[in-house]
């Protein structure tokens, strides 16, 4: 595997060597789906759940060859038709035998979808889309469907942001979707998704139909001795290391996300000073200050009673009770049912999260630049 010049990884996986830890949770879901069972797995954005569906993936390949395994991430798309175009294009030829048989399959098999190949400029392989009008989508969604069980492959699928079904307009895309997976013999799915109330709500509530269709599995933080040295590992190829207070520090100002974490090893290590918590904390603001213009973009579309509660969120940096007269008394913030209706809207635009502690601002640096610009205005 070539080697990076910088091994904290930001974006994307890059292989095992450049991965920390996760070895429960990467068995965890291999066993699931070597035993036949599906996967939901919860976790905010930037802890780590991409990568770690990547990973598995990687290692699947190494102990069952002859499966294959997809992934989508369907955050953006906005409708049935979208999600079934994406998934004709991940899927169609990719089950097949070299380019000309995959053709010949694929045209045969969506003859009336008018399916159009296109190559991977890197590998070579082929890419299907399919054309089809708005009143077909349900039936191309079966032929997909159809394709993947009749090829015979043992298939495994992850579906990223996978709660993005339930805002499509089209009503009954959970059923639908269910009606087919549920019949499919040889294919296993990894339902992956960032707001827990969402997919606790689909695979939970006996109201809906993915109810008890998957083994549900939340992403903790990854082990803090275990990542210090991970860290150290990594280091050693600069001749660095990072003392186990230092790197306490640090992982303790990020909350031990795991996104946060690796930007500033990423630029510690670029810079390849001797690590102290002047270091992290030079680090902490050039990367604060680098998204200022973003930050000042996000604080602005905010209503007045948005921009209150989120600044008192982040100067308390973790409420346990929004609505508690306590924090709306000490912040100075609006009556109780305003102070509900801004934080419904925060979480919706995925300003503030909940964990199990209670409520936080979800992006720490923007946590941070909320703390800095109250200190400024001397609010408290």
């Amino acid at each position: 595997m070539e080697q990076l010049n910088n091994p904290f990884v930001v974006y994307g996986y890059k292989g095992a060597e450049y991965f920390c830890d996760r070895e429960k949770e990467t068995k965890t879901i291999m066993n699931a789906l070597h035993n036949e069972r599906n996967i939901v797995l919860v976790a905010p954005r930037r802890i780590g759940k991409t990568g770690l569906i990547h990973h598995v993936f990687a290692e699947m390949a190494k102990t069952e060859p002859e499966s294959k395994c997809f992934y989508m991430d369907i955050n953006s798309t906005r409708s049935l038709t979208q999600f079934v175009h994406y998934f004709a294009k991940t899927v169609i030829g990719k089950l097949d035998s070299p380019t000309q048989s995959a053709l010949r399959k694929a045209s045969a098999f969506f003859s009336s979808f008018k399916p159009l190949m296109s190559f991977d400029e890197v590998n070579g392989t082929p890419s299907f889309s399919l054309t089809f009008s708005p009143d077909q989508k349900e039936e191309s969604l079966k032929r997909i469907f159809d394709y993947i069980r009749l090829s015979e492959k043992r298939v495994y699928i992850a579906i990223d942001e996978f709660q993005q079904i339930t805002q499509y307009p089209e009503k009954g895309t959970e059923a639908l979707l269910r009606s087919y997976i549920q019949f499919l013999p040889n294919v296993y799915f990894i339902f992956a998704g960032s707001k827990q109330h969402m997919m606790a709500d689909m695979f939970m509530s006996a109201k809906r139909p993915f109810y008890l269709g998957a083994q549900v599995m939340a992403l903790p933080l990854i082990n803090i001795d275990k990542y210090a040295d991970f860290a150290n590992r990594l280091m050693a190829k600069k001749d660095m290391r990072i003392s186990k207070e230092d790197f306490t520090y640090l992982y303790q100002a990020m909350d031990g996300q795991t996104w946060y974490v690796q930007a500033i090893l990423n630029r510690i290590y670029e810079n390849g000073d001797t690590v102290t918590k002047s270091v992290i904390d030079s680090v902490i603001k050039d990367l604060i200050n680098e998204q200022d213009g973003v930050f000042s973009t996000y604080y602005d579309s905010l209503t007045t009673n948005q921009a209150l509660l989120l600044s008192a969120i982040a100067q308390a940096e973790r409420v346990p009770y929004i609505l508690s007269q306590e924090f709306i008394s000490q912040y100075h913030l609006p009556a109780t049912s305003s102070v509900n209706l801004a934080l419904k809207s925060l979480i919706e635009k995925e300003f503030v999260y909940k964990e199990s502690t209670g409520y936080i601002v979800y992006d720490r640096f923007f946590a941070r630049w909320l703390r800095r610009k109250a200190s400024e205005f001397g609010e408290s």
